[in-house]
């Protein structure tokens, strides 16, 4: 599948997206939160589709340092799809609107209390982009080219835990683990037409609390 940024791709994952299966917790026992999965054109002009990714700010209290999605917990009353809007805009000054909205994949629930739903968005215009020093450190156009190349994902082991703990490369010698890494790997198989739960896939043990 060519992963160009065209409407004939957005078409195809659009479909993809209202298709899927999706997974919610269905729990009380964890905070409600949504990330979003923005799909932009790469910003190297090739005219490929990437996924925007951030590095959080060191100075966050939580996590600080880590590759992201944008997002954040949902406040009271609002909707995945309102809080991952939200968070896009407060942290990357992109005022995207429901109709950007592809659709909602499986809830990812951490071992730090959240269950994350990623939200896929279609952006096509990254000008007004005016990430917030105090949440971001950098943003990252990760083309979908680059992740869906198989010797992209592996997986590993970790004594503390049975499950599968993901790596994800997104180049430039970078790699990210979950549950970003999670998230994303859920978006690349269905980019590729596949479903794959990925709720079962480990942290790793820096990011338990």
């Amino acid at each position: 599948m060519t992963h160009a940024f065209t409407p004939a791709f957005r078409e195809i994952l659009l479909e993809r997206c209202r298709a899927f299966p999706r997974l919610a917790y269905e729990g009380a026992d964890l905070k409600r939160a949504a990330v979003v999965a923005a799909l932009a054109p790469a910003d190297d002009g090739s005219g490929q589709t990437a996924v925007i990714l951030t590095r959080r700010a060191m100075t966050l209290r939580a996590h600080g340092g880590q590759w992201a999605l944008p997002g954040g917990r949902c406040d009271p009353g609002e909707t995945l799809e309102e809080a991952a809007l939200r968070e896009l805009r407060e942290e990357l000054g992109l005022d995207a609107g429901p109709d950007t909205i592809l659709g909602v994949l499986d809830d990812y629930p951490t071992r730090s209390g959240y269950a994350i739903a990623p939200v896929v968005a279609w952006v096509e215009d990254l000008a007004a982009l005016n990430p917030s020093p105090e949440e971001v450190a950098s943003v990252h156009c990760i083309r979908l080219d680059i992740i869906a190349d198989d010797a992209s994902v592996a997986f590993e082991t970790i004594p503390e835990s049975p499950r599968p703990l993901i790596r994800l490369d997104i180049g430039g010698g970078h790699h990210i683990r979950a549950p970003t890494a999670a998230l994303v790997y859920q978006l690349r198989e269905l980019i590729a037409g596949r479903v794959t739960r990925v709720a079962e896939l480990e942290q790793p043990v820096f990011a338990w609390k």
